[in-house]
């Protein structure tokens, strides 16, 4: 695919996947049309050749299983993350003040939240009908978070503390005492019967391409769907008669730690491993030798030099827009990287012919971690941290280059082919 097209289909997927439960079923579907098989967790899994996918809740795992593949037979894994920081929609969430209806949010995970104020919002995510069945639900802009006039506070930009309960609960409506429409109602209207739900709120501005050149890509929740849909397309793309399993594991819950059934740092992607190994006859040993020889590129945004505020990065590992994605490095082992991995991440650069920056914190700002810590913890599988530069890390709305994301595809393509 061109840059173009690669910058395309990543808009179009980001515009269809407003939450990690969206995500993992696009990703799903993609998969198979792409000849993959469904397989459910309930169900007892053929053991024989091909290509096939699972769904947990917001997570997804595809792999393709070689004729070749024997008990030893390592893997090589992409793992991504398919949820962003944002709001989820609380219980009772009618809330009425001053003859406005509004909806009573929880922050999830590390927003930005100033972002967030004055944006047209959409409801969505996944709601469970009294049969059990799930269905997956957006709405259109409903939503918004509204800042208070300057006029009504001089010293605002000056600094201003932003209360997480007072000050961001979005107006939906007109207070249902005065003639609106109660919240609540309004959302089983929506829905339908359902007996549950679990609802966020969204941007609803789609991602666009902008500067003066056409360089970068604006657009909400690139962290983490850079890596999702790459890894995707890496996974559609692999060779089905290699000497490894091509592995593409996407987790939810990242944003709020992983330790979820869904999260890295759950049994999602060792019992997926496990089932493909028991099919494979291997035994506890062979199971061990086959994850020793085995690599995870744990694919996560990061942080490109701001422009306005350099100093908030290292002296020496200054990473720009275009220079090609990130191999993420920290003696404190919130990234995973060492020379072994970095040799392979060099390898796989190569072979797809894009160039990559290192990237570590400065001393005096540790930074956030990502899923490679946590799933190597779990697996013991050898693993690299990397990901493409971003600017605005956690805002409603991001930016990446897009040679950058086209670099990204290149080398996680490159890293699944072995």
């Amino acid at each position: 695919m061109t840059t173009d097209a690669i910058a395309s289909s990543f808009a179009q997927y980001v515009t269809e996947s407003p939450t990690a439960f969206h995500a993992a079923a696009v990703a799903r579907d993609q998969l198979v049309a792409a000849g993959f098989t469904e397989l459910s967790e309930l169900d007892a899994w053929p053991t024989e050749a091909g290509a096939y996918v699972v769904v947990r809740d917001g997570a997804v795992i595809a792999w393709r299983l070689p004729e070749s593949a024997t008990a030893t037979t390592p893997f090589r894994i992409l793992g991504a993350h398919t949820d962003s920081p944002g709001f989820r929609i609380k219980p009772n969430p009618g809330v009425r003040t001053g003859g406005w209806e509004q909806l009573n949010v929880e922050v999830y995970g590390g927003a930005l939240l100033s972002t967030w104020f004055d944006r047209d919002l959409r409801i969505a995510g996944r709601v469970v009908d009294a049969d059990g069945a799930v269905r997956l639900v957006s709405t259109d802009a409903v939503a918004r978070i509204p800042n208070l006039a300057i006029h009504l506070d001089r010293g605002v930009n000056d600094g201003k503390e932003i209360d997480r309960q007072r000050h961001t609960l979005p107006v939906v409506g007109i207070d249902a005492a005065f003639g609106g429409t109660d919240v609540l109602d309004w959302l089983r209207g929506r829905v339908g019967e359902a007996v549950s739900w679990d609802l966020f709120l969204a941007d609803t501005q789609a991602p666009a391409r902008i500067g003066i050149d056409g360089a970068f890509l604006a657009s909400g929740r690139m962290d983490n769907l850079t890596s999702v849909h790459a890894g995707l397309r890496g996974i559609i793309e692999a060779p089905a008669d290699g000497d490894h399993v091509p592995v593409f594991a996407a987790f939810d819950h990242e944003e709020i730690g992983s330790s979820t059934p869904s999260g890295a740092g759950g049994p999602f992607l060792e019992d997926v491993l496990g089932r493909v190994q028991e099919g494979l006859g291997a035994t506890r040993s062979e199971a061990a030798r086959a994850f020793r020889a085995s690599w995870l590129l744990s694919s996560d945004a990061g942080h490109l030099v701001h422009p306005n505020q350099p100093e908030k990065h290292d002296p020496t590992n200054r990473p720009r827009p275009g220079a090609g994605p990130l191999l993420k490095i920290s003696a404190n082992q919130r990234y995973m990287t060492e020379a072994k991995g970095e040799a392979v991440w060099a390898a796989a650069c190569d072979a797809a012919g894009v160039t990559w920056q290192p990237f570590v914190n400065v001393n005096t700002i540790p930074g956030g971690s990502t899923i490679g810590p946590i799933a190597a913890t779990r697996l013991g599988i050898p693993t690299i941290d990397i990901g493409v530069g971003l600017l605005s890390m956690h805002s409603v709305r991001e930016l990446v280059h897009v040679d950058d994301l086209a670099a990204l595809h290149g080398a996680v393509a490159a890293f699944l082919a072995g």
